[in-house]
This record gives structure tokens, sequence and C-alpha cells, in this order.
């Protein structure tokens, strides 16, 4: 069974420079155009099932990939982005900046303390791996593809689990750019990375 996973396309904040996390920012129209792109692209394969986080940059993105087929969109809450708490809507580049109190969630990660009603990435993490182990792993004998359309970082949760990796590597190879696709392999036993 092979899953796509897949970042949103762009939207308002992402080209402004600030942090969205768990706030619902819609697509702009270089988002919505990359999208269509990659639906286009992707067209040609049969997916089983599309899972979205319920977050509209995501959903619609979900939507404008899939485009007329009739393939049902699942929104599952656990596919939300990190929540930056009290951050959110800030810059995005005082956030990571050198000498931030934030700097390590890029660098290193092990060592990030979220923002006062943030998430930690162990949160991420738990409920990225509760989505595979019961939405995706088990339709290994019935489904041939699978597409999940989500974030950045909650994305990344979702490959740290396939990887059985470390929260040092949490960011490897890196971090996805927009309607960018890692794709994968799950033969019911072990993942197996087909592209990063």
């Amino acid at each position: 069974m092979e899953l796509y996973i897949i970042r949103h396309g762009k939207t308002y904040w992402n080209a402004e420079g600030l942090l969205q996390g768990s706030t619902d920012i819609e697509l702009n129209s270089e988002g919505r155009e990359a999208a269509g792109q990659l639906g286009r692209k992707l067209e040609e394969l049969d997916f089983d099932y599309i899972y979205s986080s319920p977050l509209i940059r995501a959903y619609e993105t979900a939507c404008l990939i899939r485009g007329h087929r009739n393939i049902q969109i699942i929104r599952d809450d656990r596919l939300k982005e990190i929540s930056f708490g009290e951050r959110e809507g800030k810059s995005y580049s005082e956030f990571k900046a050198p000498g931030s109190r934030y700097e390590s969630f890029f660098s290193a990660p092990q060592n990030y303390l979220p923002p006062e009603g943030g998430e930690t990435f162990q949160q991420v993490i738990e409920r990225t791996k509760s989505f595979l182990i019961e939405e995706i792993e088990p339709k290994v004998s019935k489904c041939h593809r699978i597409m999940i359309v989500a974030h950045g970082a909650l994305n990344k949760g979702l490959m740290y689990n396939i990887r059985k990796s470390s929260i040092e590597n949490y960011w490897y190879p890196e971090l996805q750019k927009n309607c960018e696709a890692s794709i994968f392999n799950f033969d019911g036993k072990k993942w197996i990375t087909i592209k990063d």
C-alpha cells in the first residue's frame, strides 16, 4: 500500500512570514494554482482514500488535488498542525531567530519548549502515531494507495512514526515545500521510503 503525504499549498500567512499553527488560514492564489498543478500530475493515480487536516488550507488543497474524481475526503482532527499557542500570527523569522527562546524548534527539536498554549513535538508524535495505527495501517489489505494532506510539522510527525526516528532527526531530511509529496510503502509489517 502506497501512502502519499502532502503539505498544503501556500497561504496568505505563508506569504507574509507569519506563524500559522492551528489558526485556520486559507490558501492564496499561488497556493490554489500549485494544488491544481499537483492534482493534474496525480490525476492518473487511483487513491482509495484522501485524509485531510480539518484546517481550510489543507482541506482546500486536498479538494483541488482530487479535482473531479469521486474520492471521499475524510477530515481528522489528529492531522491539525502543531499549535504555536500565543505566538500564532506573529513573525516566523523572529520565532526561529538565533537567541530566540524558540530557535531550537528546527535546530534541536529535542530541546523545544512551546509558547504558552502551544503543543510539544511529543504531543504531535502521539496523535500522528494513533492516526497511523488506527486509520492507515489497518487498510493495508484493502487499499492500494492513500493520500494525506496536512501541514509541515504535522507531516514530519507522521514520518517520524513511519521511520521510527529519533526526536533529534524530526526534520530529516528537511521541511516539505508547499504542495510537495513524500511517498512511502507499507507491506503490513514495515514501512519503506519511496520518495522523501
